[in-house]
């Protein structure tokens, strides 16, 4: 064991303490994978990160760094949060890419490109490939039974894969979303994982529409400290830690693939925002853009919580 740099990072909300948490190991170089799966099961935080060089054919492509990302049930090819926050750790630490104002990631599932914005420092990904596909009447009615919703309630399903896999339902209003009660337990049976979402109007998207959305959401208690600004989506998604489902405050490579759909079916045209974690007591933002050659970019806030040394 020896002494790592280490930081605990907050991911999509300009809230502190209010977005996604992420572990990140600055020097994970000799740890083997057992070493990196005790920590992160240890952390029990969604994701731990652990920033190692680039690989020769990496470098050469331009990564400027390595992460390997771990929930403490395995290892993702790819995960949103931990890449913006990843990034905001190894340029916080002193990491200067390759090519000012990009920076590459290197991960299991390839070259992931970011960028950041000169005035505010906010980062953005590059959403990796996504495959997608539909979802048939009988695979969906047990997940609907579970769900505790009606096929009247689903405007649009698919299959998203850009490394996680997610089953995306669109539904017909963010009450809906923010009201579901989903049996997890029947969820993990079926070995899925949830992401539900539904557009906010166009009318009537005022903040004392908001604050009534969120009032019914906690069924009575208390608001969140800090509410997110108004948004053009709200986004819920439950994913296995293991042994069971839990619901993520806010999810990168899920809002990556679903802005992916959305867009190119004509559900929403970007820029556009998502809120996610109303649920959790979370202040969540992603922002969704796409330029002109369509790649989508899936930007938020990042701040540090928690700077110092492990013992790893």
């Amino acid at each position: 064991m020896r002494t790592r740099r280490f930081m605990q990072v907050d991911v999509f909300s300009e809230e502190t303490y209010c977005g996604n948490p992420l572990a990140v190991v600055l020097d994970g170089e000799g740890l083997d994978d057992a070493a990196m799966q005790r920590f992160a099961r240890w952390t029990n935080l969604s994701e731990t990160t652990f920033l190692l060089p680039p690989t020769p054919e990496g470098h050469a492509q331009g990564a400027d760094y390595r992460v390997r990302i771990f929930t403490p049930g395995g290892e993702l090819p790819f995960a949103g949060h931990p890449t913006l926050g990843s990034c905001h750790a190894w340029l916080a630490a002193g990491g200067q890419p390759q090519q000012a104002g990009r920076i590459v990631q290197e991960c299991a599932k390839g070259l992931v490109p970011l960028q950041q914005e000169a005035q505010t420092g906010r980062l953005a990904f590059a959403a990796p490939a996504l495959i997608r596909s539909d979802i048939a009447d009988a695979e969906l009615a047990p997940v609907l039974q579970a769900a505790g919703l009606q096929p009247s309630q689903v405007l649009a399903r698919q299959k998203l894969n850009n490394g996680p896999v997610f089953w995306a339902l669109l539904l017909d209003d963010p009450d809906t979303v923010l009201a579901l009660q989903p049996d997890l337990s029947a969820l993990h049976g079926l070995g899925m994982e949830l992401a539900i979402a539904a557009l906010h109007p166009q009318a009537g998207k005022t903040l004392i529409g908001r604050a009534s959305r969120e009032a019914r959401a906690f069924d009575g208690a208390a608001a969140p400290a800090a509410r997110p600004p108004e948004a053009d989506i709200e986004v819920r998604v439950w994913f296995s830690t293991g042994a069971s489902l839990s619901e993520d405050p806010i999810t990168g490579s899920l809002n990556a693939s679903l802005a992916q759909w959305l867009l190119a079916d004509g559900h929403l045209q970007a820029p556009y925002v998502a809120s996610q974690g109303i649920n959790l007591d979370r202040s969540g933002i992603v922002n969704i853009a796409q330029d002109a050659t369509g790649q989508v970019w899936v930007g938020g806030h990042v701040s540090a919580g928690i700077q110092g040394e492990v013992l790893l």
